[in-house]
């Protein structure tokens, strides 16, 4: 479903070059939950950034379901996104003067969903998320958790097929982020493909997969539990 052919990308930095990926080939296969570790600059985040199409390789190609993201025009690489990629962003990005649930409308707004169905939708997905009740509270008026809730249910919105996770836990409290992971377990098992970079390696436990980068090559690739039995 994703893969990776070859991919490079460099910057450049105090006048001297950086290699954030160097060579890298892998696949990822559609349901897989896949954990990217490494230390600081081992290329994660430009890892899970060119997979979203967010950020073109040097060299090499990134693929979803056989598309070459980056030989698309930006239109069509967006339009992409949005049908087959959910992000879900340390810092939440949401939006501050739009309530919980009209956060999680925008992605629908954008696929035009009709008004009712999207404001069903919403409450459906905050619902699930424990957030029923807080359906018209914007971000100021939510906890740091109830906000990774609301940012969760809108990268389910549009049902896609893969999803992105930056540090999903990185800002949260013990117990909040193992809610956050069980969400994201729960999701892969319905069949979603889950790809999250994190530098906890207890929440990286809790993926099928985990790839370690360390200076933006493939250090290791381990399968675990059912996965690593079927290998």
């Amino acid at each position: 479903m994703l893969r990776m052919e070859s991919v490079s990308k460099t910057y450049s930095r105090r006048r001297k070059e950086v290699c954030a990926l160097d060579n890298v080939t892998l696949n990822i296969a559609r349901g897989e939950f896949v954990a990217i570790v490494g230390p600081s600059g081992s290329g994660k985040s430009t890892f899970l950034l060119m997979l979203g199409g967010m950020l073109s390789p040097a060299s090499g190609r990134v693929l979803v379901d056989g598309v070459s993201l980056y030989d698309l025009d930006t239109e069509e690489r967006a339009a992409l996104r949005r049908k087959s990629i959910g992000f879900v962003f340390q810092t939440f990005n949401l939006i501050p003067y739009l309530t919980a649930s009209e956060n999680v409308q925008v992605p629908l707004m954008l696929a035009g969903v009709d008004g009712n169905e999207k404001t069903e939708r919403a409450a459906e997905l905050l619902g699930r998320l424990g957030l029923g009740d807080r359906l018209d509270h914007k971000p100021s008026e939510l906890s740091v958790g109830q906000q990774q809730r609301v940012a969760l249910a809108r990268v389910q919105a549009n049902n896609p097929p893969v999803i992105l996770a930056d540090e999903p836990t990185g800002n949260l409290d013990p117990e909040t982020g193992r809610a956050v992971l069980a969400f994201l377990e729960e999701v892969n098992r319905e069949g979603r493909t889950i790809v999250m970079v994190t530098h906890d390696m207890r929440a990286a436990e809790k993926a099928k997969r985990i790839i370690r980068l360390v200076e933006g090559r493939v250090h290791s690739d381990e399968a675990r539990g059912a996965q690593a039995l079927l290998a």
